[in-house]
């Protein structure tokens, strides 16, 4: 049997096939809107202190993702710093320098991804938004200086107030919290990768480090450039993905079974294979129209 909106509602979903996902309902339409105002703020807030924090949060997490591949590849992890010039280093013993080294602007990338898609639901935002805070207060154990305390500090406080108002007050605020997150650490993760090692060759910059250590076959500029292709490319993967979240199929159905609706195994190529069906007509009205956000997760 179809429903209202035109679709089957008459499968088994305990052996669910390969489901097509349409665009654009009133979760959608709001995303995309939230988008692009967050990409307008971003530019017209670029150089004044407005953008301040969020720019040392990224800083942050370009620090954080080293040290995290450092234990990954069983180093030691000695201090994480985060300075007001928006300048960081994660001093560190052993591990493997391969991983190490590009896992700075890769990792600040591939996050701000994870939150973009994590804004697709309210669960999933609620995920993003505790791992985010434990990454904060972990790094209080690893010799930060005082811009870094108070930074994780600030932000703990701000994450779980947000979180607080979403449960009593607004449901959808966590979900514009965390996309915030992810459009503006993804769009300033893109700006530094260009300006610190394409634009110009920077013997300190980690693009140099990996063209001397790990792939010394390629210039820095050209690591570089290969970096601003992937965060790109990440922000992409994370607005296909938040929309699929959001779609009208996913609406009762858990984030997973979304993800994986043939249920033998995530399969990333088919979700970007299947059929969509995109319906733009209404898309201007719903903008128009559109005055809160439903989570369905």
């Amino acid at each position: 049997m179809a429903n209202d909106n035109g679709y089957d509602d008459g499968y088994n979903r305990g052996n669910l096939e390969l489901m097509s996902w349409s665009c654009c309902n009133d979760e959608q339409t709001l995303f995309l809107l939230l988008y692009l105002a967050y990409v307008v703020l971003a530019i017209l807030t670029w150089n004044t202190l407005l953008s301040k924090p969020i720019r040392l949060i990224a800083v942050f997490i370009h620090e954080w993702c080293h040290a995290v591949a450092c234990w990954l590849t069983c180093g030691d992890v000695r201090g994480i710093k985060v300075y007001k010039n928006e300048g960081g280093v994660t001093t560190f013993a052993g591990g493997c320098r391969c991983l190490i080294i590009p896992a700075g602007y890769v990792g600040c990338s591939f996050w701000s991804m994870l939150f973009v898609i994590f804004s697709g639901g309210r669960i999933t935002a609620l995920i993003g938004c505790i791992t985010f805070t434990c990454s904060l207060l972990v790094t209080l154990c690893y010799s930060p200086n005082k811009t870094l305390v108070y930074i994780c500090l600030g932000y703990t406080f701000f994450n779980i107030l947000v979180a607080m108002l979403d449960f009593f007050w607004y449901p959808p605020l966590l979900q514009f919290l965390v996309l915030y997150y992810g459009v503006t650490i993804g769009m300033f993760s893109v700006v530094d990768i260009h300006a610190d090692t394409v634009i110009r060759e920077h013997k300190g910059s980690d693009a140099y480090a990996c063209s001397q250590e790990v792939w010394s076959c390629c210039s820095s500029q050209c690591i570089g450039l290969q970096w601003v292709i992937l965060a790109c490319f990440f922000q992409l993967v994370g607005i296909w993905f938040a929309l699929v979240a959001m779609s009208q199929e996913c609406q009762d159905i858990s984030w997973v079974a979304c993800m994986d609706p043939s249920g033998d195994g995530f399969n990333f190529l088919d979700i970007f294979g299947g059929e969509r069906q995109l319906d733009w007509e209404g898309w201007f009205k719903q903008a128009s129209e559109t005055l809160q956000w439903n989570p369905g997760r």
